[in-house]
Order: C-alpha cells, then sequence, then structure tokens
C-alpha cells in the first residue's frame, strides 16, 4: 500500500509543480517568450505525473508485492522527477554534462513499466 500511496503522492506533487512551472511561462510569455527547454520540461513533468497517479492504482490492481512493487515505484518516481530536471538544469542553467543521464532516467521508467507488463 505504501509504494501506491508514494507514486499517487507524487504524481499529484509533479502536476502541482507542472502546474506552477506553467503559470511561470505564462508571466515568460507575456515578457517576450518562453525557452523551448522549459517547455519540454514541463510537458515531460506532466505527462509522467499523470502516470505516476495511474500506476498508483495499478501496481494496486495488479496486486504486486514484495520487491518488484519497489522497483515499479522506485523506478518510476526516480524517472518521472529526473528526466525533467535533468533537462531544466542541464539546458537551462548550463550543466549540459548533466543531459546524457536522461537515457537513464528513461530506462528507469521504460524497466518500471516493463515489469508491470
Amino acid at each position: 500500500m505504501c509504494m501506491s500511496r508514494i507514486l499517487k503522492t507524487s504524481g499529484f506533487l509533479g502536476l502541482a509543480t507542472m502546474m506552477v512551472v506553467g503559470l511561470y511561462q505564462y508571466t515568460l510569455l507575456e515578457s517576450g517568450g518562453v525557452p523551448s527547454w522549459l517547455v519540454g520540461g514541463h510537458a515531460h513533468l506532466g505527462v509522467l505525473s499523470i502516470l505516476a497517479v495511474v500506476m498508483g492504482f495499478a501496481v494496486d490492481a495488479f496486486a504486486l508485492t514484495g520487491r518488484l512493487r519497489a522497483a515499479v515505484s522506485g523506478l518510476f518516481v526516480v524517472g518521472q522527477w529526473l528526466l525533467p530536471l535533468t533537462i531544466w538544469v542541464g539546458v537551462g542553467f548550463g550543466l549540459t554534462f548533466l543531459i546524457p543521464t536522461t537515457f537513464l532516467w528513461g530506462v528507469c521508467l521504460i524497466v518500471s513499466m516493463l515489469i508491470m507488463a
């Protein structure tokens, strides 16, 4: 039960964060434009947060237990947050050496989905 709660909480926190970023993008739009890297991270966080909520219900519905349940939840939450954050920090703050790690965060998400399959 705890792991599904973590997924759901992470999903709703991600959606709230995405909404705040969306409002920030609106203020940037009014003052001249939104950088594409900010839009990309915003979109990723939104979709992944919705999936986190769905996954929270799916791990319960599929009666996943033990290490598999922990792996699905942990890998998904890591990918959900670190993929968009890496884009924002890597491009937005010029720390481009972080950008290749987006592949790793994507693999975390894929493995989480494959475990559920």
